[in-house]
């Protein structure tokens, strides 16, 4: 009978610890398995990648990871889905607004994202900004 309640608490405490665990999504899985190369940066459909250029810190390697930290070219800081995974929050010290896009496409093989960016000093229309990945 002792061993009995011995394993029937092991047993509790596998079965707890499995209803613990969060089901990851799919578009979490394919988001945090790959490491992202940029593919293209623009603004207004313009390479903004280019040495000054508005998204030149931005060129290079992402990494989505699964505790919500990552790396986006040369910024690192966190990110996060909004509730039905169809916008890519991204926020860092670099940066003094959170970004948020929209999230265009997100395959095993290719993540695509889309916002707009308010820049007075230079215009009064936002600037649309479309950033295209390729997985490594």
């Amino acid at each position: 009978m002792k061993n009995f309640a011995l394993l029937l608490l092991i047993s509790g405490i596998f079965f707890a610890s499995a209803c613990n665990k969060e089901e990851k999504s799919e578009r979490f899985l394919l988001l945090t398995a790959p490491e992202w190369e940029t593919d293209s940066l623009l603004a207004n459909g313009d390479d903004a990648s280019v040495p000054g250029g508005m998204l030149e810190k931005f060129k290079g390697n992402a990494k989505f990871k699964e505790d919500g930290t990552g790396t986006f070219g040369t910024y690192t800081g966190s990110w996060r889905f909004n509730i039905d995974e169809t916008e890519l929050v991204i926020v860092t010290d670099s940066m003094p607004l959170p970004i948020i896009t929209d999230i265009i496409e997100l395959t095993n093989a290719s993540l695509k994202i889309k916002t707009l960016v308010s820049d007075t000093a230079i215009s009064i229309e936002p600037i649309r900004i479309r950033m295209t990945f390729k997985a490594k």
